[in-house]
């Protein structure tokens, strides 16, 4: 039986896009269109690379654990307390691509960081929809 004060909950968003999965890869990798929809970054898609992601209310430490491209990446999101992993999931479907975004790490003492993500990452996903888009 798992212990409740150590279980780690998770943030799961899905949407489908019309876009290819190369077009979202670039969207997700690229700095200047991550820039657009998320964060201002340093980004690079090698594993190993450390980046922040830096916003109007704070920053994110982040590096690089997996790279495939136009397939999965994942990175560490680290702010403060908080010691998260974020996975993007790039799946090919019959309307374009099917685009799933996991924030596994959220312990239950960390109500403030667990919504702050359910009620973020949509709203990064439409910003995200938005970039997809405008660009060719």
């Amino acid at each position: 039986m798992k212990n409740s004060n150590t279980e780690n909950l998770s943030v799961v968003v899905e949407r489908e896009f019309r876009h290819a999965p190369d077009k979202i890869w670039r969207a997700l990798t690229q700095p200047d269109l991550i820039a657009e929809w998320l964060m201002q970054n340093a980004f690079a898609p090698e594993v190993g690379h450390r980046f922040t992601l830096a916003a109007d209310w704070g920053s994110v430490d982040c590096e690089v654990l997996v790279v495939e491209p136009a397939r999965c990446l994942a990175y560490s999101w680290n702010s403060g307390a908080l010691k998260s992993l974020v996975t993007w999931t790039i799946t090919p479907s019959g309307a374009g691509t099917r685009l799933r975004m996991e924030q596994t790490g959220f312990g239950r003492d960390q109500p403030q960081y667990y919504g702050g993500a359910k009620m973020g990452w949509p709203r990064y996903f439409d910003g995200l929809e938005l970039v997809l888009d405008r660009i060719t």
